[in-house]
């Protein structure tokens, strides 16, 4: 199982896009992503705070993907 980094919301946000979400809503610091095929999660935007690794990782079990698939993305 792969290692997540420590990553900005600018960098999830940017890899959520590109596998087919968007930003549906925002109620507060939290941003709502929705699939077209019905999957959904939050990212929360707080100013200056990063997304650890643990909440990243719930992140990527909400989207159904691995963790290597969604750190090739994170790359690129």
């Amino acid at each position: 199982m792969a290692r997540l980094p420590v990553v900005d919301y600018r960098r999830v946000d940017r890899a959520l896009r590109q596998t087919g979400f968007a930003a549906v809503r925002q109620k507060g610091s939290h941003v709502f992503y929705r699939h077209p095929d019905g999957r959904t999660t939050t990212v929360p935007h707080h100013k200056g705070r990063d997304i650890a690794p643990p909440l990243l990782r719930a992140i990527v079990e909400d989207v159904r993907m691995s963790p290597d698939e969604f750190l090739r993305l994170l790359r690129s």
